[in-house]
């Protein structure tokens, strides 16, 4: 999708994502081949991006890729906006003391946006990286996120999630992961049982102000070749410790109080 109904402005911020999301330098005969906008239209946009340093554009290549302008407006987002700057202590820490990777993750409308990742003593190749977007109805992060919502931005973003069936473990429909979402309501934390990628398993809890408000989620993600369920299970005291410091710290912030709406991904 390259628009949201927002006129063209946000056609303009569809390409950026559509140009992030190829994650390597890319054509315009790629880009157009996967957007929903005229031949002309998509030119004259990416034309205006690169006038304006949000796009690259090297011509000995033929290719576009993001610009210096967006970095730096990446970087202040993610100082400003993003629990990275407060939490990275704490998932140092944490990632030394259970010697697993840790992940800390917030909503991006409904889907899960890794806002940072401190990697195991024995670093495991895996999907989620720093500025990626995943799914939330199969990952331990995006479940935990999913289950403290309160009802009304629930049932907006239920209808976001895919339910592709990533491997066997993967939750198939709204009611099965809606079922899961009580359970983890009830205990505080949640899993990822291999649902995403095969071997990777994790256990995840939500960071909420002392008021309920859903900030984020850490979780603490382990491969089947060296650990279990079990083991990552014992490890849930000390994550949420680490969330409520998380939590704690962010009080003093002003984090904005984002609405959980559709993105058009």
């Amino acid at each position: 999708m390259t628009g949201r109904g927002d006129g063209t402005v946000g056609k303009a911020l569809g390409v950026l994502d559509q140009v992030a999301g190829f994650g390597r330098p890319v054509r315009f005969s790629e880009l157009l081949e996967a957007s929903d906008l005229p031949k002309a239209t998509l030119y004259r946009l990416l034309q205006t991006l690169t006038n304006q340093e949000m796009l690259i554009y090297e011509p000995d290549r033929g290719v576009y890729s993001p610009g210096i302008r967006l970095v730096r407006l990446a970087h202040a987002a993610w100082a400003q906006s993003s629990l990275a700057p407060i939490a990275r202590p704490h998932l140092e820490a944490l990632s030394r003391e259970v010697g697993e990777t840790v992940h800390l993750a917030q909503l991006d409308g409904g889907h899960v946006l890794y806002v940072d990742k401190r990697n195991a003593a024995e670093p495991v190749e895996m999907y989620s990286q720093s500025g990626k977007v995943g799914p939330a109805y199969c990952t331990g992060v995006g479940k935990a996120m999913l289950a403290h919502l309160p009802e009304p931005d629930l049932a907006r973003v239920l209808p976001q999630q895919s339910f592709h069936r990533f491997t066997g473990a993967t939750l198939a429909d709204e009611d099965a992961l809606r079922s899961e979402l009580a359970e983890i309501r009830r205990h505080g934390y949640g899993f990822d049982r291999e649902e995403h990628e095969p071997g990777i398993i994790c256990v995840a809890v939500p960071i909420l102000t002392p008021r309920g408000r859903l900030l984020g989620a850490l979780s603490v993600t382990g491969t089947t070749a060296r650990t279990r369920l079990a083991a990552l299970e014992g490890y849930v005291p000390r994550i949420k410790a680490a969330a409520k410091a998380i939590s704690e710290e962010a009080q003093h912030w002003r984090f904005p109080d984002r609405p959980v709406e559709a993105k058009g991904r």
